[in-house]
C-alpha cells in the first residue's frame, strides 16, 4: 500500500475505534476525520465540504422535516390512537407496535419513527403492567427493519443510490429495495413476534407503587367555543363521542359565573360554558382534538387576547424553593409578568376541584403551560420549575391528516415514477407544507437531526479519498 492508502484506512479504523469508545459524539468523531484526510492532502480542498450539498444528505434532512410535519398534522396521533386498541397481550402489542414502526420506517427516517411511537410503547407497557422495555426493544429492531422496505428508508439505501447514479449505471428506484427488504422485514418480525421479545430483559427501575414523577390526571377547564358541534347537545352525547379515544372525568359545569358540580348527564351544552375536567394529557389532548372545544388560560377573562399560533406547550414540575409554592396564579399575575398561561394542574395523591386560577400551588405540582417558545426556559427557571422531557403535546393545534397525507404520498409517487429526483421532490413536498401552514418557519432547522447531517457531510468525502 502506498502513503495514502495507509492514511485513509488508519483514519478509518481510528473512527471505528472512537465510535465504539462513545467518549466523543459521532459527528465530532467524522469531522477528526475529515479534517486529517484534507491536511494530508488526500481530498482536494474544494471537495472538503461538498457533502453538505450531497443529494443523499439533502435527501435525509428534507425526511426529517415531511416528518415533523406529518407529526404536527396529526397523522402518528391517529396512529397512535388505534394502536392503543389492540389489547393487553405482550405479543399482540409487540406485532402491532414492531410492524407499525416497519412499515413508518420505510417511508420516513427510522429514527424518527422510531421516536415518534416510543411514548405509545411506554404507555401501553404502563397499561399493561409490563416492563416497557419489553416494547422497546423490539420497537428499536422493528425501525431497523422497516429501513431496509425503500430508497428513503435509511441515509445507506440513499448513499448506495446516489453512488450508483455517479458511477453512471441506473439509480436505484423508490421500490428497488422491497423485494430483499421486505423478506428481511417480514421474517425480523415473525421471530421478535413469536420468539425475540421473550428474550428482552424485564427491568423495573421502580416499584408498582411509586414511580418517579408520574404525572397524575390533570384537572383543565374547556370552553364551548362558538360553532363548536356539540353546543346544543348533553353532556352524554360529548362523552360518549369521545369514549373510546380519552378516558376523560367531568368536575363541574360552569356558566353565567354559577358553578354546577357532578353536573346531569343530560344538561345541555351552551356556547361559552367552561368544563372542570380530569384526564391525562393524552386523554385530554385527544379530546379536544375530537370535539373542538378549547383550553381556557388561568386569565382568559383578561380582554388582552394572546396569540395561540405563537406559543409553545410544556410541562413542568414545580420544585421545593419555587415562588409559586403557596399562591395561584391570578395572585402572581402569570401571564402579564411572565408571559405563561396555566392551562391545567396535576397533583399526586391529591383531588383538585377547583378553578385553575383558584388553585394554591405546591411543590410537586405538574402544570401544563403555555408561553413563547424562545421565552418559556428562562421564565421556568425564574419560578423555580423544571421542564419535563418533551412529549410533543400538541394540544389544540389543527390537525390536518389528510393534506399531509396527501403531499407526503405525491413526494413519494414522483420518487416512485422517476418524475423527479428524491432529493427533490423531498424537498418540496417538505416545502409545501411550510407554505400551507403545517411546520412553522422555526421549526424547519429544529426538526433536522444537524449531528447526523455533519456526520453524512463528513463521512462522505473520506469514502471518496478510498477510491
Amino acid at each position: 500500500m502506498d502513503r495514502d492508502q495507509i492514511i485513509v484506512f488508519s483514519v478509518l479504523a481510528a473512527t471505528l475505534i472512537l465510535f465504539v469508545w462513545n467518549r466523543w459524539r459521532y459527528d465530532i468523531v467524522a469531522l477528526l476525520a475529515l479534517l486529517v484526510v484534507a491536511l494530508a492532502g488526500i481530498v482536494p480542498p474544494d471537495r472538503i465540504f461538498y457533502g453538505l450539498g450531497h443529494p443523499a444528505v439533502i435527501t435525509v434532512a428534507a425526511v426529517l422535516v415531511l416528518s415533523r410535519g406529518l407529526l404536527n398534522a396529526g397523522v402518528v396521533d391517529m396512529i397512535a390512537r388505534h394502536l392503543t386498541r389492540v389489547g393487553n397481550r405482550p405479543w399482540i402489542q409487540v406485532a402491532t407496535l414492531t410492524a407499525t414502526v416497519a412499515l413508518c420506517s420505510g417511508f420516513m427516517n427510522n429514527v424518527g419513527a422510531l421516536a415518534l411511537l416510543m411514548p405509545v410503547a411506554i404507555w401501553m407497557a404502563r397499561k399493561s403492567n409490563h416492563s416497557p422495555s419489553m416494547l422497546l426493544m423490539p420497537l428499536a429492531f422493528g425501525s431497523l427493519l422497516g429501513g431496509t422496505l425503500t430508497l428513503i428508508g435509511t441515509p445507506p439505501n440513499i448513499i448506495i443510490a446516489t453512488y450508483r447514479q455517479q458511477s453512471g449505471a441506473a439509480s436505484f428506484g423508490m421500490f428497488d429495495f422491497m423485494p430483499v427488504g421486505a423478506i428481511i422485514t417480514l421474517v425480523g418480525l415473525l421471530f421478535i413476534t413469536l420468539i425475540g421479545w421473550r428474550m428482552t430483559p424485564q427491568r423495573k427501575d421502580k416499584s408498582d407503587s411509586e414511580e418517579l414523577f408520574e404525572i397524575s390526571d390533570y384537572l383543565a377547564e374547556v370552553r364551548v367555543p362558538e360553532n363548536c358541534p356539540f353546543a346544543g347537545k348533553t353532556l352524554h352525547e360529548l362523552l360518549g363521542a369521545v369514549r373510546d379515544e380519552a378516558d376523560v372525568l367531568l368536575i363541574a359545569l360552569v356558566r353565567d359565573k354559577q358553578r354546577k358540580e357532578m353536573p346531569s348527564a343530560y344538561e345541555i351544552l351552551r356556547e361559552h360554558d367552561i368544563l372542570l375536567v380530569k384526564a391525562d394529557s393524552d386523554s385530554l389532548k385527544a379530546f379536544l382534538d375530537l370535539t373542538g372545544i378549547e383550553l381556557v388560560p388561568e386569565a382568559a377573562e383578561d380582554e388582552e387576547a394572546v396569540d395561540h399560533e405563537e406559543l409553545t406547550l410544556a410541562e413542568a414540575i414545580i420544585t421545593p424553593g419555587s415562588m409559586l409554592i403557596g399562591t395561584t396564579a391570578i395572585n402572581l399575575n402569570l401571564r402579564e409578568r411572565y408571559g405563561i398561561n396555566v392551562l391545567a394542574v396535576a397533583r399526586q395523591g391529591s383531588r383538585l376541584r377547583k378553578r385553575i386560577g383558584k388553585i394554591r400551588f405546591a411543590a410537586g405540582d405538574i402544570l401544563l403551560v403555555q408561553s413563547d417558545e424562545n421565552s418559556l426556559q428562562s421564565n421556568l427557571n425564574t419560578l423555580g420549575c423544571l421542564p419535563l422531557a418533551s412529549r410533543g403535546l400538541r394540544i389544540g393545534k389543527p390537525r390536518n391528516v389528510l393534506l399531509a397525507s396527501i403531499i407526503f404520498g405525491a413526494a413519494l409517487a414522483l420518487i416512485a415514477f422517476e418524475l423527479v429526483p428524491a432529493a427533490t421532490a423531498l424537498v418540496g413536498g417538505a416545502l409545501a407544507m411550510v407554505l400551507i401552514g403545517l411546520i412553522a418557519p422555526g421549526e424547519i432547522y429544529e426538526s433536522i437531526d444537524m449531528p447526523v447531517i455533519v456526520l453524512l457531510a463528513a463521512i462522505l468525502p473520506i469514502g471518496q479519498a478510498m477510491e
